[in-house]
This record gives structure tokens, C-alpha cells and sequence, in this order.
């Protein structure tokens, strides 16, 4: 098996490219080895020392380390970590564990409805396949109809990113504003 590595925007964020599909529908993110007792691989990843995050999209998975470690140490223990589980057959997601992970899902009127469907469909189409070229995501959290803002959460290599605030304001916001006017901003949910 041979798994190809990109570096990302993020330098604290490596992505790796297993050839093979990671998750069948939709994105799952690790924050902590609490959250990864879900995934046989995110729980391995996190007996690694360094390992802070770790992301998976549909045909790749990042990993962030922690401010300080140099990927040289922790490198070859992730990849060996990824090519074990993929050897072994194990799901990669624990069957009691398993839950979407994707748009959040609100209570909004009619009109209010139809802006947010715009928002999720700009969201699919547009700019989460352009960030998760960058070993990304980006789902929508909440539209504020009475002032315009919308709620974006930043997941993979794009959280903690040096440039995910330009990306967000420059990129994700000019394109919501555009086609839906109804926007008047983009912010970040931590």
C-alpha cells in the first residue's frame, strides 16, 4: 500500500492520500483521544505523542500535530499507524459509534429556510471540494436572518490554519455575499 502525503496551508496539518476511499458519506473530525475511542484508526493515531487532531474526508485524512513536535519524529508512526489499520480490515468507524457529520440542522421559517438551503448548496458544490483539496472542510452551523451572519465551522487542516480567517472573509464570504445577498457576513464557530 502506498499512502501519499501533501503538506497543507496549516504546517501544523499533514494530509495523507491512503488511495483508497476514507469515509463513505460525509467528514468526521478527533479532537482528543476521548472523541477517537469511535475509530480504531484515530484511537491509533492518538497513541502517537503529538498528535492533536485528526480529520477525516472522503478519499483523505489529516493529522495535526502539536506546536513543537517536528514531523520528522512523528511522520513514519502515522503512516505506519494508517497502513496497519488499512492491512488489517478494520472498520474505520466503530459500528455504536457512528453519527453524520455534516451541516448542522435548524428551526428557520420559510423564507429563512430557503436562504439556508442556498448557503448548504453553495457550501457542497462550490467550496468544500476547493478546501478539501487543501486537506479541509467547512459546514454550515447557523444563519442569523435577522442580521445576515453566517455561522461556518472549520474542520481539518483548515482549523487553526494561519490563513483559514483570509480564506473565510476573502474567499467563503465574498462567494456567500455574491450569490445569496441575503449575507452580509461570515464567522467562525470555535
Amino acid at each position: 500500500m502506498f499512502i501519499q502525503t501533501e503538506d497543507t496551508p496549516n504546517p501544523l496539518t499533514l494530509k495523507l492520500i491512503p488511495g483508497r476511499e476514507v469515509m463513505a458519506e460525509g467528514a468526521r473530525e478527533f479532537s482528543s483521544p476521548y472523541e477517537a475511542q469511535a475509530s480504531p484508526l484515530a484511537e491509533a493515531l492518538f497513541d502517537i505523542d503529538g498528535v492533536r487532531r485528526v480529520f477525516f474526508g472522503p478519499d483523505f485524512l489529516t493529522v495535526t500535530k502539536e506546536f513543537g513536535v517536528d514531523w520528522k519524529t512523528i511522520r513514519a508512526p502515522i503512516l505506519a499507524a494508517v497502513m496497519d489499520h488499512y492491512q488489517s480490515g478494520a472498520p474505520l468507524i466503530s459500528q455504536a459509534a457512528e453519527a453524520p457529520a455534516g451541516h448542522a440542522e435548524g428551526e428557520y421559517d420559510e423564507d429563512a429556510a430557503a436562504i439556508v438551503d442556498e448557503i448548504k448548496d453553495l457550501l457542497d458544490t462550490r467550496i468544500r471540494p476547493a478546501v478539501a483539496q487543501d486537506g479541509g472542510d467547512i459546514t454550515f452551523s447557523r444563519f442569523e436572518p435577522d442580521t445576515g451572519v453566517v455561522w461556518l465551522h472549520m474542520r481539518g487542516a483548515c482549523a487553526g490554519c494561519p490563513s483559514s480567517a483570509m480564506t473565510l472573509k476573502a474567499g467563503v464570504e465574498n462567494m456567500l455575499r455574491h450569490y445569496v445577498p441575503e449575507v452580509t457576513a461570515v464567522e467562525q464557530t470555535l
